[in-house]
C-alpha cells in the first residue's frame, strides 16, 4: 500500500520545496494539498470538526503553485489536491492549470475534487449552495471537453460553455486521475460512479459499511469493479488502521502532517517511517 501525505502548507510552515524533497528521499508515495481561497471572518457555517476554525485555513497556499514547486524538485513523488474546490474556479482556466501541472510533472498529478463546506467562501465565488454539486459536475464535463484529443465544444448548464478549441497541453492519459472527496451518501456515490476514478473519504471511518453501497452504485453505472479506487485521506495512522485499509483493498492511504515549521514536520515524518 502506497503511503502518501497531506498538509496545510501556509506562509508559516515548511516550504513546498523542502517538504517535497524530504518526502521523495524518505520513500513516501505522494503529496496532496488542500485549497481555500479565503475564509470570510463573518461566518455562520460551523467548522465540520467542531470548535474554532484552525488558523491554517485562512493562510493556505495555492495548491497548484505549491505543487508546481514540488514537481520541479522531484522525479517520482505523486502530486495531488485534496481537494480542489471546483465550483470556485473558472473551468477553462482550471483545465489549463491541471493539464499544465500534469504535463510538467510527467503525469504525476491526481485531481482530488470536492464541493466545500464553507457557505460564505463559496458565496463570494458566486456559488449557489443548493446546486453546488450539479455545478461541479457541469464544470468537470467542460474540462473534459478541453482535454479531449480533438477540439470539442461543450454547452454548460450554469453559464460556462466552450467552443471547439485547441487546448494544449493535454493531461497524460487524456485526463488526470480523479478522486472525489466528501461524506458517504447516494448523491456523492452516484457522482463518483459517473465521473471519477474513486473516493477520498476523510479519515477513513465507516468504510466497512459504506464500501458495499459505493460498489453497488459503481456496478449500476457499468464501471469495471476492479477499477474503483478508495484512498483514505487525512489519516492519523496506526498499524491496525492501515492493516484494515489493506484488507479492504486500498492501494493508497494519505497520512495527515501537522501545519508546522520544518523541525516538527520532519519529526512526524521520522515517526511515520515505520509505516513505509
Amino acid at each position: 500500500m502506497r503511503i502518501s501525505t497531506t498538509i496545510f502548507l501556509t506562509d508559516e510552515t515548511i516550504s513546498p520545496v523542502r517538504l517535497a524533497r524530504e518526502l521523495e528521499q524518505r520513500g513516501f508515495g505522494g503529496l496532496y494539498l488542500p485549497e481555500h481561497t479565503h475564509i470570510p471572518v463573518a461566518r455562520d457555517t460551523d467548522y465540520p470538526a467542531g470548535g474554532e476554525l484552525p488558523r491554517e485555513y485562512g493562510r493556505t497556499l495555492d495548491p497548484f503553485v505549491a505543487l508546481g514547486q514540488a514537481a520541479a524538485v522531484t522525479e517520482r513523488l505523486a502530486l495531488g489536491t485534496g481537494v480542489t474546490l471546483i465550483t470556485e474556479h473558472d473551468p477553462i482556466a482550471l483545465a489549463k492549470q491541471i493539464a499544465t501541472l500534469d504535463h510538467v510533472s510527467g503525469g504525476r498529478f491526481t485531481l482530488g475534487l470536492g464541493f466545500g463546506w464553507n457557505r460564505e467562501e463559496a458565496a463570494d465565488h458566486g456559488v449557489e449552495w443548493r446546486t453546488r454539486r450539479e455545478l461541479g459536475r457541469d464544470r468537470l464535463n467542460l474540462m473534459r471537453a478541453l482535454w479531449s484529443p480533438e477540439p470539442t465544444a461543450y454547452e454548460g448548464e450554469f453559464g460556462h460553455s466552450v467552443r471547439a478549441s485547441e487546448a494544449w497541453p493535454k493531461p497524460i492519459g487524456g485526463a488526470p486521475r480523479i478522486l472525489l472527496g466528501g461524506a458517504a451518501g447516494p448523491k456523492l456515490f452516484a457522482q463518483i460512479a459517473a465521473q471519477a476514478d474513486g473516493w477520498m473519504p476523510i479519515g477513513g471511518r465507516g468504510l466497512t459499511e459504506s464500501l458495499p453501497v459505493l460498489k453497488e452504485a459503481w456496478d449500476k453505472a457499468g464501471r469495471d469493479p476492479k477499477a474503483l479506487e478508495i484512498v483514505p485521506y487525512a489519516v492519523l495512522p496506526t498499524r491496525g488502521k492501515l492493516a484494515h485499509y489493506a484488507e479492504l483493498g486500498c492501494e493508497e492511504v494519505v497520512l495527515q502532517l501537522p501545519p508546522a515549521a520544518e523541525p516538527e514536520v520532519l519529526r512526524v515524518l521520522d515517526a511515520y517511517a515505520e509505516y513505509l
